[in-house]
């Protein structure tokens, strides 16, 4: 298992790799990611409504994690994990040879991020018309279009601040993860911090793009722009500090400057 000290060091290297793909690869990688956090989403919802009541709240949190475990094994790009990348850029300031480059950053973000919404979107059309939305007598459905109709209604100040806690927890994951190096201990990495997030309903911009179209398919109430701009704005900017100036800032703050 790494140290803290050694995942920096070692994720400036991951980091410049990141930051220099072509776009295509940032696409599609970013679809699979995006497909592997709905799919998730989809067993959580699937085993939350099997059991039912608070259990099955908890059972589904427990299943959610499948997702990040999967983008991390896998090795494809997720929006919210990519918000760790501003760690090694912080690490490098100063420096006049920066191996990663802001302009690097944002270029991954954005294409990461569509990627992502394609993929949660090909789930959500798959789900759909599937008619997967008519397990248990049709409680599926209902539960889907529930979670939808919620999540667009959301405040936004209180979106944001569920999206911050929620990418602390993912970016944190995301970190222990890479510090080790066995199947076991990266499901383990993985697995506590993001069934917090899912039991406790924060908010997960790459999540969200697949919870919320498969809703709104259904028919839950709402609309694209309440989607958009009441959810996934708010979320995706809470996702952003949490993860890039809370984690990946902090990270460089506490260990940056003793790798010397």
């Amino acid at each position: 298992m790494k140290s803290s000290p050694e995942i920096l060091s070692s994720y400036a290297t991951t980091a410049k790799a990141k930051t220099t793909l072509p776009i295509w690869k940032l696409i599609l990688s970013g679809v699979f990611a995006g497909f592997f956090i709905a799919l998730g989403g989809l067993g959580s919802q699937v085993a939350a409504t099997a059991v039912g009541g608070t259990a099955g709240k908890l059972v589904g949190a427990c299943v959610f994690p499948v997702g990040l475990f999967l983008v991390v094994t896998v090795g494809v790009e997720l929006f919210t994990g990519n918000c760790l990348l501003v760690a090694p850029w912080f690490r490098e300031s100063g420096s006049t040879q920066r191996t990663v480059k802001g302009v690097g950053i944002l270029k991954n973000w954005l294409f990461v991020y569509l990627g992502n919404f394609v993929g949660g979107f090909l789930l959500a059309l798959a789900v759909v018309n599937s008619n997967m939305d008519k397990m248990f007598d049709g409680a599926l459905g209902q539960a889907m279009m529930s979670a939808a109709a919620s999540k667009m209604a959301i405040d936004p100040v209180e979106a944001v601040i569920k999206a911050i806690l929620c990418n602390i927890l993912v970016c944190l994951a995301v970190w222990v993860a890479m510090g080790s190096t066995s199947l076991g201990g990266k499901a383990i990495a993985v697995f506590a911090p993001v069934m917090l997030f899912v039991l406790c309903g924060f908010e997960h911009s790459v999540a969200n793009m697949y919870f919320i179209p498969t809703g709104l398919f259904l028919g839950a109430e709402g609309s694209v722009g309440s989607f958009l701009i009441n959810n996934l704005l708010p979320v995706t900017i809470g996702n952003i500090f949490g993860g890039a100036v809370i984690v990946g800032g902090g990270v460089w703050a506490l260990y940056a400057k003793h790798e010397k």
